[in-house]
């Protein structure tokens, strides 16, 4: 008797050739049903999908929970976990240095709107290339539990607290200040937020992303605005879109005069329907007219709330060398002795 060897089906990979284990990074140790767990997942779709090489990203981070998070994707990346708060100068710093990476940074609503305002507000003033996510519970996770400076007024903790401070919205704070992609979704809307993270590989500039995140252990009981429950029941999307890869030929159909369309710097295109009242994406006023509105409410206004294409990033704005500084040889580096000389003889 002679025996046919079974093929194995061939592995599925992405269009550089790579598989999904390849974007993923160490084992989680965050809570079982933690919302940044959810994010992580999305983040890994996301890159995968996009055919973005891991080894030319890197990951930057604070402290808290939060941003633990970068351990558990990417795990080829480049990856620093940064003193609390400031992770957006250790990224500009390294972006600056290396302008062919992708930069991705992970903060948490404390890391962001307690210690790391003051960095967070240059940050989005710059439009560095960045991809800036919140993993926004509304609450410290890391030290039990206190209200973070984004808990919303009325909101209890466990033991019957009520806040009664009013809220930082990050993304309101974000449009002012002149980041050029902002957006918001909840870590359980999957379709969502992948559809955000892959419209933000795609751009250039700063996206700014807060991503409702319950903290099953100390925040996701009746009387937390930021529990599962809900967040999915006062979640008000801005409508639907798709998100069309410059890599990919694909027509979409819509009806003449409820889409818009937004060219990102790479030829992909963002296709956005809109709500009833007429939101433009790419008004500051429209975005921050529906985020007040949908805050009085008790709602969350989730998707992409903004966008600017067209707005030079910080490191064109700089005019730094093609080549990355942290290539470049020390002769480049270094003034000449001579040079030295000419300053130290125009002080005498």
């Amino acid at each position: 008797m002679s025996s046919t060897a079974v093929t194995p089906p061939p592995k599925k990979t992405n269009r550089i050739g790579l598989e999904t284990q390849v974007y993923r990074g160490s084992k989680t140790t965050l809570c079982a049903g933690c919302g940044h767990n959810a994010i992580s997942e999305r983040i890994i779709d996301a890159f995968y999908e996009m055919g973005v090489d891991p080894r030319r990203v890197a990951k930057l981070s604070g402290i808290g929970c939060s941003s633990k998070s970068p351990a558990y994707f990417l795990g080829s990346s480049h990856g620093f976990n940064a003193v609390h708060g400031r992770m957006p100068s250790v990224a500009t710093g390294a972006l600056l240095a290396n302008r062919d990476l992708l930069g991705i940074g992970v903060s948490g609503d404390g890391d962001t709107g307690a210690i790391g305002i003051g960095q967070f507000v240059h940050l989005m003033r710059r439009n560095l290339p960045l991809i800036y996510i919140i993993e926004d519970n509304g609450c410290y996770g890391l030290t039990k539990g206190q209200f973070s400076p984004t808990a919303d007024v009325g909101s209890k903790l466990k033991n019957g607290v009520v806040n009664d401070l009013p809220p930082i919205d990050t993304c309101a704070l974000a449009i002012e200040l002149g980041a050029t992609f902002v957006a918001r979704s909840f870590s359980g809307d999957k379709k969502q937020l992948l559809a955000i993270l892959k419209a933000a590989i795609g751009h250039r500039g700063t996206c700014m992303i807060d991503v409702l995140s319950p903290c099953v252990t100390f925040n996701d009981h009746e009387g937390s605005t930021k529990s599962y429950a809900y967040a999915k029941d006062h979640d008000e999307p801005l409508g639907s879109f798709n998100f069309v890869p410059f890599f990919e030929d694909i027509s979409v159909e819509y009806e003449p005069g409820t889409t818009v369309e937004v060219t990102l710097h790479d030829g992909s295109r963002l296709l956005l329907h809109k709500v009833d009242g007429g939101f433009d994406p790419t008004s500051k006023m429209d975005a921050l007219r529906v985020l007040h509105e949908s805050a009085a409410r008790g709602e969350f206004a989730t998707g992409v709330l903004y966008v600017e294409p067209n707005k030079p990033d910080f490191v064109t704005v700089l005019n730094v060398v093609d080549e990355p500084l942290a290539s470049l040889p020390l002769e480049k580096l270094r003034p000449p002795k001579a040079a030295l000389d000419e300053i130290m003889a125009s002080l005498t």
